[in-house]
């Protein structure tokens, strides 16, 4: 998976080896919502607020391997400020040029 050999400590304070996806909600939320389209939606979690995204009506959350479980999905409209209160631009731009590296 792309995101997966994106993701890194430059992508998230919280990135851990063991774990990749730890962290990485917000950016990728906001890198796949610049890729793709579509909405940025939030979810409560033990953890904290949860980013993802609905793309075409369909829930995509890439960074779900993060959890034990899958959360019970709340799917409340969300945005890129919102997003990005919890990231910065230097991981945002950090996480688009990891994408765009060759596979």
């Amino acid at each position: 998976m792309r995101l997966l050999r994106a993701w890194s400590a430059a992508t998230s304070g919280r990135w851990l080896a063991a774990n990749p996806a730890r962290g990485q909600c917000s950016v990728t939320a906001l890198a796949v919502q610049l890729l793709a389209g579509g909405e940025i939606l939030k979810t409560a979690t033990p953890q904290g607020p949860h980013s993802y995204n609905r793309i075409e009506g369909v829930r995509h959350d890439f960074t779900t391997a993060q959890f034990d479980r899958p959360p019970a999905y709340d799917d409340l409209l969300s945005d890129a400020a919102e997003a990005m209160a919890d990231t910065s631009s230097e991981q945002l731009a950090a996480l688009m040029r990891a994408l765009e590296r060759p596979a």
